[in-house]
């Protein structure tokens, strides 16, 4: 074996980066339990104990703190541990309409709601299909006397042709589309989220999605993601002139204290009953600090007991949650910040500043605002800033702004935000700067203070430069939050899905049994059929598991449902790379060579039936991973990372051993008693059969094509549109009584089925689905509550349902359920024709191209078809969704990897026995390759089989579907794939067959030109 030492090296290399990166996962999955047994089910005890150590050096041995842990450790879907993941799309139609300011054209008002109209059904972006209908309205219009207004005259004129308009609108959307981008971003940091994913997808169409694992309250979530951005600049107070009313809160704050603890205990009502009890406001503080192992020094005290720090919190009730900013003379600073408080007791601040005692005490113009990001090392401390309104107002809306961008001083070399505004802007701004030289503007984005510069002179013209000590990032993030207050076009959420914590731990649990289970067997498996080279394929298969979960975590790729799902798929193909191997040692061992001769003959013969199989399946898997997102970019992913490691673990891993034993002299057995002339000598006449199982293949596809004319497919809401919601009750669910009370509140008659368990359903409606309203996707879940009220558990709540009965939801607007049609189709055709052109290239026949093709084409139209006629009898969904377009690709990998070990082995047999007719040599190809067609088989059926019993009701439907196409796909690779190329090629004279049937007779050959 050649570089040995290279491949040693890099086998421990991998190793150790697996073990380095799981690492990270073994740490925070501690933490997690720890927190788990510390709230006994109480969710915020649970948040509150994983936000107290979240910068402790929980990694002591590498130095990291638990949050840093959690950017490290391995992503789980949002299917595995809950969570919100949503498709927001920018209406670039309002965005249209306020670059128009707000035109009543009736060309533009008609062009709008036509080309709103075909937006459902087609695949152009909304700019092109407006100017369609602009010009389909009236041909002889013109964008610039619709778009000449005041905010583009600079840029828009009468001379202005529409091509150059069009222009300048595909500009404003994409930059609207990035400042949506941006506010997200910055919204969702501030949500907490641990881990989200923020990207903007892919094309001109204006989507982003966004995943949020474990969210709990996801409305709260769409009232976030769904309002317009809203940029402001304040006028500010400095510390030093309102010091004294902190001074004077503190001291009514004691008063308040005193008169509360006066109150008899038994009575529970406090003097002014509109306003939250200060003890209420302030009981976490002691418990939380002390959970925290709170700093006492840096809250204004030298104190250092906790009994110090009680007293402390006790003579000033307002400074213990709020640190002033003090200089170390204990004097006021002159700035804007007024002091600073932990992450934890900012929400305390608040109450305690907007108590109506308090709140008399301040000037009635002043506004308290948090800085929005922390400004200490561990991050946990917020400056909280005082604003100067007018009349309740902010100086300046940041609508204002034109342009914003970030640059370096050509003098200092320093990074510096450029800001342009328009006219009606820079006249204000003029006004503004030239009354607060010397003093701080705020620049506050959705309430949160981004900056506050300091204004050196009056500056006139609307063009500023905001100078400081920033990084290019930092100017980067100002620039673009400045950019934003021009923001004009609202996002709306066009797709949704809302896993809930249970079912995500459900999901983990048959997860890791499905996954045990198939595991084991083909551990057994493997052992029972080839003995000690089994056990050696085993080691090999450990390994490959153990590099696909480091591999992930190093990426940084989620492991969702469907991607475990894929792991369990990988260990059942990945023994074929050992199978075939093994299978070509056989051989060689058969024909009298010696062990160490035989290993490696069998490795050489096998590498190219091996790299020719798997890059047709990595094909697929690169198919799906740009045509699909969520949780099949993750199967995608998975399907792919095991492809490599297998290939790697198969071929490399298992020599190195086999070398290691050969140095040994130990005994090496590739067969048990059982299992040595298993399949040795077949002599099954494959082809001779053929016609047979044509006529068999095209009853079962007519069957099935006239099943799907007429029953058509159950389609889920990635291809309809709609809302699904999966209920569970504390009972056995009615469905006819579910889908009655629904239509009451609905209005119409939703689908009901059971899902899963007798006690659980899922419900599907179109209610409210082409609705662009914000609040439309809450009222669709409170009609649903009240509708379920009758069959829910006395006193169940709004709430409470959501967070226990409420299993998981999903919406799907109709515009997006074309564009996965679209996709899902494309996927196929695709993934077809990359494969035909594959095996042409490396076969360099069409005959074989056309073959597979032929083969894969019958798998999906068998599988379709049987979907088509089951789905009204199964005791489990079939819908057609995107984890069935997976399932499909997945088979299409799956029959061509069977196809291919096949094709090998008569390309090579046909170099060897150039006197032997196509009927013999075909007919021997398919016999010799029948041992590896039967184990990789039957392991990956029972493999499939483990998933489908165990691994849950969200993919039974997508291991259902592979457990067909593993039957199907292993038929047309013997009786579909090779026959239709024996048929083609009988006709031709091609590169791998120089002697026809007819030119063999009695092993004697004629001669033939």
């Amino acid at each position: 074996m050649q570089n040995k030492g290279t491949i040693t090296l890099f086998a421990i290399l991998l190793a150790i980066a697996s073990i380095y990166q799981l690492s990270f996962t073994f740490v925070t999955w501690g933490i997690k339990n720890s927190a788990e047994e510390y709230a006994k089910g109480d969710f915020n005890k649970e948040r509150e104990y994983l936000d107290s150590v979240a910068n402790h050096k929980v990694y002591p041995l590498l130095g990291f703190s638990f949050k840093e842990c959690q950017k490290r450790e391995l992503n789980l879907g949002l299917d595995l541990k809950g969570g919100m993941n949503v498709i927001l799309e920018v209406s670039v139609v309002d965005l249209v309409k306020n670059l128009s300011d707000n035109s009543v054209d009736p060309t533009f008002t008609k062009a709008i709601a036509m080309a709103r109209q075909n937006q459902a059904d087609s695949q152009d972006d909304f700019i092109t299909l407006f100017y369609d209908a602009f010009k389909k309205v009236d041909p002889n219009a013109q964008l610039n006397a619709i778009f000449g207004t005041y905010s583009l005259k600079d840029r828009i004129n009468p001379n202005t042709s529409d091509e150059d308009v069009l222009v300048i609108l595909r500009e404003e959307a994409t930059s609207a589309i990035d400042n949506s981008l941006n506010v997200l971003r910055s919204r969702i940091d501030r949500f907490g989220v641990i881990q989200p994913n923020i990207q903007k997808l892919e094309g001109n169409s204006g989507r982003i999605l966004i995943e949020l694992p474990g969210i709990k309250d996801p409305k709260r979530v769409r009232g976030l993601l769904q309002g317009t951005a809203d940029l402001q600049f304040w006028e500010t107070y400095y510390f030093p002139e309102i010091y004294s009313y902190f001074i004077a809160a503190n001291n009514k704050l004691k008063e308040i204290r005193l008169a509360e603890k006066s109150i008899n205990v038994k009575d529970t009502t406090v003097a002014d009953s509109t306003e939250s009890s200060l003890a209420n406001i302030l009981q976490d503080s002691t418990e939380t600090n002390a959970l925290l192992d709170f700093n006492k020094d840096s809250v204004h005290t030298t104190l250092s007991e906790k009994e110090g720090y009680d007293k402390f919190n006790e003579e000033y009730p307002l400074f213990a949650v709020l640190t002033p900013y003090m200089s170390k003379e204990n004097q006021p600073i002159n700035s804007s910040t007024v002091g600073f408080a932990h992450s934890k007791d900012t929400a305390k601040v608040n109450s305690i500043l907007n108590l109506k005692q308090i709140k008399l005490l301040f000037p009635s113009d002043l506004v308290f605002a948090w800085e929005v990001k922390p400004f200490d090392d561990n991050e946990e401390l917020y400056k909280l800033v005082a604003l100067k309104s007018k009349k309740g107002k902010p100086a300046l809306s940041g609508d204002v702004v034109t342009e914003a961008r970030d640059e370096t001083d050509p003098s200092t070399g320093q990074w510096e935000i450029s800001m342009s505004m328009n006219a009606e802007g820079a006249q204000k701004w003029a006004r503004i700067t030239k009354e607060n030289i010397g003093n701080q503007i705020a620049i506050i984005l959705d309430g949160y203070v981004y900056s506050s510069p300091v204004v050196n002179q009056e500056i006139s013209g609307g063009r500023s430069s905001i100078s400081g000590d920033f990084t290019q990032e930092e100017a980067k993030d100002l620039a673009n939050i400045l950019k934003s207050g021009k923001l004009q076009a609202p996002s709306v959420i066009i797709e949704e899905e809302v896993v809930g914590p249970s079912l995500g731990e459900e999901a983990v649990q048959s997860g890791m049994i499905s996954f045990i289970i198939a595991f084991g067997f083909v551990l057994v498996y493997m052992v029972f059929f080839y003995k000690s080279a089994g056990l050696i394929a085993d080691i090999a298969l450990a390994a490959n598991m153990f590099f696909i979960f480091g591999v992930l975590a190093s990426l940084g790729a989620v492991l969702s449902l469907p991607g475990m799902a894929g792991i369990v798929l990988i260990i059942g193909m990945s023994v074929d790379a050992n199978v075939i191997i093994f299978e070509r040692i056989k051989e060689e061992l058969s024909s009298g060579k010696g062990m160490k001769l035989a290993i490696s003959q069998g490795y050489k013969h096998a590498y190219s039936a091996i790299i020719d199989a798997n890059i047709t399946t990595f094909i697929t898997g690169v198919i799906l991973y740009v045509l699909g997102h969520g949780p099949i970019k993750g199967f995608a992913t998975t399907l792919m990372i095991g492809i490599v490691t297998s290939l790697f673990s198969a071929i490399f891993i298992t020599r190195l051993i086999f070398e290691k034993y050969l140095d040994k002299n130990k005994e090496i057995s590739f067969f048990t008693n059982m299992t040595k002339g298993f399949m040795k000598n077949t002599k099954i006449k494959f082809l001779e059969k053929r016609k047979v199982a044509y006529i068999v293949s095209g009853i079962v596809i007519t069957l099935g094509l006239v099943s799907l004319f007429t029953n058509g497919l159950n389609l889920g809401v990635d291809f309809k549109g709609g809302r699904t919601y999966v209920v569970r009750f504390d009972q056995d669910a009615n469905t006819t009584e579910i889908a009655s009370l629904l239509k009451k509140s609905f209005g119409e008659a939703p689908e009901v089925k059971i899902y899963g368990t007798s006690n659980q359903v899922k419900i599907i409606t179109k209610y409210l689905i082409e609705s662009k309203e914000a609040g439309s996707d809450n009222l669709a879940e409170e009609k649903l509550y009240e509708g379920l009220v009758p069959l829910l558990k006395k006193g169940t709540s709004f709430d409470d349902f959501l967070q226990n009965n409420r299993e998981s939801s999903q919406k799907v607007g109709p515009t997006i359920a074309d564009d996965i049609k679209v996709a899902a189709l494309w996927s196929i055709l695709f993934a077809l024709l990359a494969i035909f052109l594959y095996i042409f290239v490396r076969f360099r026949n069409w005959q074989y191209g056309l073959g597979a093709i032929a083969a894969l084409t019958h798998d999906v139209l068998i599988v379709l078809g049987l979907f088509s006629v089951l789905y009204p009898f199964m005791p489990f969904s079939l819908e057609i969704n995107q984890a069935f377009i997976a399932a499909i690709l997945t088979v299409v990998g799956y029959s061509v990897n069977d196809t291919v070990i096949i094709f090998d082995r008569i390309r090579e047999d046909a170099s060897l026995y150039k006197t032997k007719g196509n009927l013999a040599l075909y007919n021997d190809a398919l016999n010799s390759t029948m041992s590896r067609t039967f184990n990789t088989s039957i392991s990956t059926f029972i493999v499939l089989l483990a998933i489908f019993v165990f691994g849950g009701e969200v993919i039974r439907g997508f291991t259902f579907a592979l457990l067909i196409g593993v039957v199907v796909g292993t038929y047309s690779s013997l009786y579909i794939a090779t026959p239709v190329v024996f048929d083609t090629v009988k006709r031709k004279a091609i590169e791998v067959v120089t002697v026809s049937n007819k030119d063999y007779k009695g092993g004697k050959k004629k001669d033939k030109k």
